[in-house]
């Protein structure tokens, strides 16, 4: 299953019939430098109404509004239905709630999750109709997200056998520098994040981990191998940080059609 572009700035996912999936790029939207262009984040420093606008224009790309939640990177999972349907379809909030998971049988409500060098996770059973997302940093992949969005699904019907999950655009293990201690306290709990960067440098591998993870509880699983680090055309905080700027933030998106 390989990304398509689809609607400016959009990479496409198939996560099933009757799912419409896919990550955003840094492409497509109206806010100026530094957040160049499709910045959907309330919390970096951007005008809000651009923002908002943003956001208009990837639901009009996936064909319904997205709800985005206030991430903190724990393990926490919101379950949204028709109420927050008709609150995003109206005049959207600017989030859905504290979490880090984000569950719905809605159709018509995406579920969204926002990233600048965390994991972005999607998942659907397209049969039991049920989508969920996942925003794995490294502390919430440690406090166990991606397995607690799993689970939430599994309760609402879905099965690990029909269950399809995508993993986006991420820092990637060769980049991604952590203290020695970081790497030894994070893979004592996920040993599969061990990694060393191309510095020959103590790392983390996120997205192999997530992929590995998931893989191992059954669940078919695609990735989009693009590191946010190294990738001009995504946006990413430590590459940010490092130039002395601020940036944007890019987001996955599933959404029952």
């Amino acid at each position: 299953m390989l990304p398509e572009d689809f609607g400016a700035g959009l990479l496409r996912v198939d996560l099933g019939a009757g799912v419409v999936a896919g990550f955003t790029t840094r492409h497509g939207g109206v806010s100026p430098a530094p957040w160049s262009s499709l910045d959907l984040s309330d919390g970096t420093g951007d005008d809000s109404a651009r923002v908002q606008r943003n956001r208009d224009l990837l639901a009009d790309w996936v064909g319904s509004p997205v709800a985005f939640a206030t991430q903190v990177h724990g393990a926490d999972v919101l379950e949204l239905g028709p109420h927050e349907r008709a609150e995003w379809s109206g005049a959207p909030p600017t989030s859905a709630g504290t979490a880090d998971g984000l569950v719905t049988a809605e159709p018509g409500l995406g579920v969204g999750v926002l990233v600048a060098d965390c994991v972005p996770v999607l998942l659907a059973d397209a049969t039991a109709r049920v989508v969920g997302v996942a925003h794995a940093g490294r502390r919430g992949l440690v406090a166990g997200v991606v397995d607690e969005v799993v689970d939430r699904l599994l309760t609402r019907g879905a099965e690990t056998g029909r269950l399809r999950a995508a993993v986006g655009p991420a820092v990637c293990g060769r980049c991604y520098e952590v203290p020695e201690q970081m790497r030894d306290e994070v893979t004592a709990v996920v040993p599969e994040a061990w990694s060393t960067t191309s510095a020959g440098t103590p790392g983390l591998d996120l997205p192999g981990a997530v992929v590995t993870r998931l893989v191992a509880r059954g669940v078919a699983t695609t990735r989009v191998d693009r590191c946010t680090m190294t990738d001009p055309d995504l946006f990413s905080h430590r590459r940010a940080t490092a130039a002395g700027e601020v940036t944007g933030r890019q987001a996955g998106v599933v959404v029952l059609s």
